[in-house]
């Protein structure tokens, strides 16, 4: 269902196409190294704009305000979902993920912590807690368990491959899935795919009739999120950096990777998509998959940025003074 190695119970936001080399540790030499030579500052500026009176509709994609309406429609889902997750799937989840973590905070990899805790100031949502996992993919998810502190989980691979602006960025993409009330979903949505096969009788044609509404409202939950993560960054370049990174790239070939191309990729491909044929095969091509393309998300991302809508919330934000500076 998903299209990298990873907990098919877990809602994942930046999926991998490929897989890395084994990771380093996170605060090594090299790694600073990295980060360095990419040329990308972690400060945007002496201060950022926050959002006190941010809504989550200010910025959910009209896909995703769609579907969620003909998901919420369909009769029983709900009452399946909860089936599902059960008590013990519950504790399975939770369990799984922070018995092979670490737990970050003001003490523990306080960087990523401020990261985060800026990053929730910015979209005016509660901080959840934040765990960083060894992983040789590249990936990053979240989890809202009904009674539970919602959580965030960052593969060591995706910290080894990004900047720091950029790694934000993917915390706020997390953070709008819990802004969003996509985390209880999300989660409904994994299980209910692959564990309604193995209820008798009528599970798999649940789940065969679910299956194509469940993958379209994944996909457009995704770019809802990316909205976020450019609200928090404040600039498309950092958003879209981390989604061509994440299409095919690696600390070692950082400082070559260019964002204009990227681009211009993302149009080749939607020129290539608009004919007949294309479009079928653009179908054919994304109907399986939990996220859109990594270029039509650069596109949709590069098309918010400059639209009335995102400038519009951009002046409605106050200063505040970023907790990153001269980092």
């Amino acid at each position: 269902m998903l299209t990298c190695a990873s907990s098919s119970m877990s809602s994942m936001a930046f999926s991998s196409l490929c897989f890395f080399h084994k990771p380093i540790s996170i605060g090594s030499d090299k790694l600073r190294k990295n980060r360095k030579s990419s040329g990308i500052s972690i400060c945007r500026a002496a201060n950022s704009v926050a959002f006190r009176n941010l809504d989550a509709d200010d910025f959910r994609h009209p896909l995703d305000k769609q579907n969620t309406l003909i998901l919420r429609a369909i009769p029983g889902l709900n009452e399946l979902g909860k089936a599902l997750l059960g008590t013990v799937a519950e504790q399975v989840m939770l369990l799984e993920n922070i018995g092979t973590s670490v737990l970050v905070s003001k003490n523990q990899l306080p960087d990523l912590y401020h990261l985060m805790a800026e990053a929730a100031e910015i979209l005016n949502v509660d901080v959840p807690d934040l765990y960083v996992r060894q992983s040789p993919v590249p990936n990053a998810y979240t989890l809202a368990i009904s009674g539970k502190q919602p959580f965030v989980v960052v593969h060591t691979s995706l910290v080894e491959l990004l900047t720091r602006a950029e790694l934000q960025a993917v915390l706020a993409h997390e953070l709008g899935h819990l802004k969003c009330d996509h985390g209880v979903w999300l989660t409904y949505a994994n299980i209910l795919t692959l564990g309604a096969y193995t209820v008798p009788g009528i599970g798999g044609m649940i789940a065969r009739t679910l299956e194509d509404q469940l993958f379209r409202w994944l996909r457009a939950a995704e770019l809802t999120c990316d909205r976020a993560a450019l609200l928090v960054a404040q600039d498309p370049k950092v958003v879209i950096s981390v989604l061509m990174k994440l299409a095919g790239g690696c600390p070692s070939m950082a400082d070559q990777l260019n964002v204009d191309a990227f681009l211009e990729q993302a149009r080749s491909y939607e020129k290539a998509a608009s004919s007949p044929v294309g479009w079928y095969l653009r179908n054919a091509q994304t109907r399986q998959l939990s996220h859109p393309l990594p270029v039509l998300r650069a596109s949709e991302i590069d098309e918010w940025s400059r639209s009335p809508g995102y400038r519009s919330l951009l002046k409605c934000g106050i200063q505040i003074r970023s907790l990153k500076q001269n980092v």
